[in-house]
């Protein structure tokens, strides 16, 4: 079914969208959810809690780029759980992952820091249109979607030192661009 066809039945309030949402995109969302959560319990809440979000917003929310808008919220509330299991407990494999760009990007900040939030996911979106495509890739791969590196290698069919450099790259590619554009990192 196409996304048009499943917002419309959002837009109905049938039922039937949950189930045409999970069988087009469930293995896309648990994947997001498992990469960072490493737990299926915890993935499983998430990726229905998405469904949940996703009922409650449409209408009157029409998301131009549905699988997108799923991902993100699936990722987002993902992150949430990863960072409250943290408050119990310290380490992981999603703490890595985030520590990787903690060299890149400016600290988080509160409700002051949202323009600057904004300006720097344009600068963010404008960097990664100027990556190889293969390399936006592997960027996207490891810290959108939380991939392993080996995971990443085997899918892209090649080494992990490959990935490990091309992150590595990109990262100091990334902090260098941002620097340029006068973001304070």
């Amino acid at each position: 079914m196409e996304d048009g066809q499943i917002l419309d039945l959002y837009w109905r309030r049938d039922q039937q969208a949950i189930r045409e949402t999970d069988g087009k995109y469930g293995k896309l969302l648990h994947g997001i959810a498992w990469n960072l959560l490493h737990s299926r319990e915890d993935a499983e809440e998430c990726v229905s809690d998405t469904y949940l979000r996703a009922w409650n917003a449409i209408p009157p929310a029409r998301p131009g780029a549905f699988r997108t808008w799923l991902g993100r919220v699936t990722r987002n509330l993902s992150l949430d759980r990863w960072k409250s299991r943290q408050a119990e407990k310290r380490g992981g494999g999603t703490e890595l992952l985030l520590g990787e760009l903690a060299e890149c990007l400016p600290a988080p900040g509160g409700p002051e820091r949202a323009l600057e939030d904004q300006e720097l996911a344009v600068l963010l979106s404008a960097f990664l249109r100027g990556l190889s495509r293969e390399a936006r890739a592997i960027f996207l791969r490891r810290y959108w979607y939380g991939e392993a590196v080996g995971d990443i290698a085997r899918a892209l069919g090649c080494g992990e030192g490959k990935i490990k450099s091309s992150l590595f790259r990109s990262r100091k590619a990334l902090r260098t661009y941002l620097e340029k554009e006068g973001a304070a990192v």
